[in-house]
């Protein structure tokens, strides 16, 4: 069996890592096309060589998010290699180029039934979008199957857990990073979601983190590094700007920190599993448990005028339930996999 799998930007690269292995153990040949959508060396690179990532059979190198760009240049990769299967990740622009590309070879989604209810994010137009094109559809929880079935998905779902589970499993006691002089203790600070970095929001947003009066690190996306250079929005003395972390020194970063501030998905997640309080800056989440569990607060933008009284308040609940899955996702994406040769 011969898959393509296709990946393109950063939450893509530590999803693969656990699920490349499990696909090797199944003997299962993947031909990794990695369309380039992140490029810059800290946001791409690294995490192929800290996590020891087989290279990329096809580097695109394409260098843009745009799905009408990417999906031709895939659909040549798919063409050639003719695989049984066209595996994507998550909600991603080049996660719906890669099911737009694969004609017709039956697609396999990880990450299916996601849902914030949010039509404004490009990532939920993504993830209802590939959704409806995938013959195999890889659930994170009961939840997201049963979302599948409301809509009336013609796939098949099948609960598997989170794969970024199985790659904390594997590479946390690996996790190192050294917190000299970061202040501490210290809230971890990530923005990145085009909503949150249009200029006029995103002052709005800085101005409310620097009067918490918190201590933050915040690991800067060059998109963000950008936006804040150019258009003179200044963080203050507490928030201290470090280059973008490869995933091994972020978890370290979790790990030592108080609280978690971001706009990210697979940010909500791990502090979750690293039992870290999460204040999200959206105005809805994927991952609607970890609200529910009560380790995770949405601030929405009309709400930011609470940033601090959140933080202050938020704590990682002591009886919080396990969330998605035990770290053996991959396996069960392998094997299904290896089960379900395409008709």
């Amino acid at each position: 069996m011969r898959i393509v799998s296709v990946v393109g930007n950063r939450p893509q690269f530590i999803k693969s890592a656990p699920l490349s292995l499990a696909l090797r153990d199944a003997g299962i040949d993947e031909v990794v096309v990695h369309t380039g959508q992140h490029w810059d060396p800290g946001m791409s690179q690294v995490f192929f060589d800290e996590l020891a990532l087989p290279e990329p059979a096809v580097r695109l190198d394409l260098r843009t998010a745009d799905v009408e760009e990417m999906a031709p240049a895939i659909a040549v990769v798919v063409e050639s290699e003719r695989p049984d299967w066209v595996l994507v990740y998550g909600d991603t622009n080049s996660t719906l180029a890669g099911a737009h590309a694969a004609g017709g070879t039956p697609i396999a989604h990880v990450e299916a039934g996601l849902r914030s209810f949010d039509l404004s994010m490009p990532e939920e137009r993504n993830r209802i979008a590939v959704d409806r094109l995938a013959r195999l559809l890889f659930c994170p929880d009961e939840r997201s199957a049963r979302q599948l079935e409301r809509e009336g998905v013609a796939g098949r779902a099948e609960v598997v857990g989170d794969v970024m589970r199985d790659a904390l499993e594997v590479f946390l006691p690996h996790a190192r990073l050294d917190t000299t002089g970061f202040w501490n203790p210290y809230a971890v600070l990530t923005l990145h979601r085009a909503a949150n970095t249009e200029p006029g929001r995103l002052r709005r947003i800085v101005s409310e983190i620097n009067a918490t009066g918190w201590s933050f690190v915040f690991p800067v996306h060059p998109r963000t590094r950008h936006l804040l250079d150019e258009h003179g929005i200044r963080l203050a003395p507490d928030v201290q700007a470090i280059e973008p972390l490869g995933y091994l020194e972020m978890l370290a970063l979790v790990r030592g920190a108080t609280r978690v501030v971001t706009d990210s998905g697979g940010l909500q997640k791990e502090a979750y599993w690293l039992r870290k309080p999460c204040v999200t800056l959206r105005d809805s989440t994927e991952w609607v448990e970890t609200i529910e569990a009560g380790a995770n607060t949405l601030v929405p933008f009309d709400r930011l005028d609470q940033l601090g009284y959140v933080l202050t308040n938020a704590a990682f609940p002591d009886d919080a339930s396990p969330l998605y899955g035990d770290g053996h996702a991959a396996e069960r994406i392998a094997a299904a996999l290896y089960a379900s040769p395409p008709a």
